[in-house]
């Protein structure tokens, strides 16, 4: 197939809909958020290295290797610039119900949510700036659209950061008003942006049907990378299993709500982008739940000493 063709591919969906995506990525981050305490982000201070170390996988490591990845594979330049919008993006909120379920450790996880929210606000618009740019095929689409880091910034901070902000205040100035929404909130913002995701890949089901066998192979090596990238990274630097195994899962799912609002928002719904942040949305959970399985198969140690 002639890339032209597939990065000429345009998703449709409406300035209104594209509203509609970004006031529920914002639903989602608030229910993240009432969840969230100031503890959550101490925990970096006085238990700092395993959240340090999530984080410069989820930030460093992941958009470099992405970036070298991209360069060994060799997609077509809307699908690496699309890998590339993943590696950059934070870690999901389902990655904490996955560190549950793979024993991991959660309170490691919930600092690394909560942190990387924050970081990501600064570091999500860096990373896509600085790794599309560096790549010749990524950097022409960079400036056929004329992206405005500070315009990326805006945008993530209205999406993440005023929700944040907001949430954690609700939850800190009423959490008995805190503790009764948060589940009901947290189900409701989760639907309605799967009604408004299941929604866009209806109006472009034949464009989906056509071109995801392009990303699936690329969106499986991308986040084995991811999941492999935050265990090792743990394992290097000395940490305790349960907590490799919420960085490991932290970094490899991804908030890929967040780089569908950021294709459609500054891409104008670029095909070979918006599949591979579609498509990883849907496979980072079933990677997920599969490492946690794995994990689980695996005794946890005891005093250093695995016990079968």
């Amino acid at each position: 197939m002639d890339p032209v063709t597939l990065d000429q591919v345009r998703l449709n969906f409406n300035p209104t809909g594209i509203a509609i995506i970004n006031a529920a990525i914002g639903l989602m981050m608030l229910g993240v958020a009432l969840e969230l305490k100031l503890e959550d982000f101490k925990r970096i201070i006085t238990s700092p290295k395993a959240p340090v170390i999530g984080l410069v996988a989820q930030f460093l490591l992941l958009p470099a290797f992405t970036f070298l990845l991209v360069l060994i594979i060799k997609p077509y330049p809307s699908i690496a610039l699309g890998m590339m919008l993943v590696a950059a993006c934070p870690g999901g909120n389902l990655s904490n119900i996955v560190t549950y379920l793979a024993q991991g450790n959660t309170a490691v996880s919930i600092s690394m949510t909560a942190v990387s929210t924050v970081a990501a606000i600064f570091m999500t618009p860096l990373n896509i700036s600085f790794w599309g740019g560096l790549n010749p095929a990524t950097s022409a689409i960079i400036k056929q659209v004329s992206l405005n880091p500070m315009d990326l910034f805006a945008t993530v901070f209205l999406i993440l950061g005023i929700p944040l902000i907001v949430g954690m205040t609700l939850g800190h100035y009423f959490p008995g008003l805190a503790k009764r929404v948060k589940k009901p909130f947290k189900i409701f913002s989760l639907v309605f942006f799967i009604v408004i995701v299941c929604g866009a890949m209806a109006a472009n089901w034949q464009n989906f049907l056509t071109y995801i066998g392009l990303v699936v192979f690329a969106v499986f090596i991308h986040n084995a990378l991811a999941l492999n990238i935050g265990y090792w990274s743990g394992k290097i630097a000395g940490l305790p299993e349960k907590d490799c195994r919420a960085v490991c899962i932290e970094v490899g799912i991804q908030n890929s709500a967040l780089g569908l609002v950021l294709v459609f928002n500054f891409f104008d719904g670029l095909g070979g982008m918006a599949i591979v942040v579609a498509w990883w949305g849907i496979w980072h959970i079933l990677a997920g739940l599969i490492t946690a399985f794995i994990f689980t198969r695996k005794k946890l140690p005891v005093n250093g000493v695995v016990h079968d």
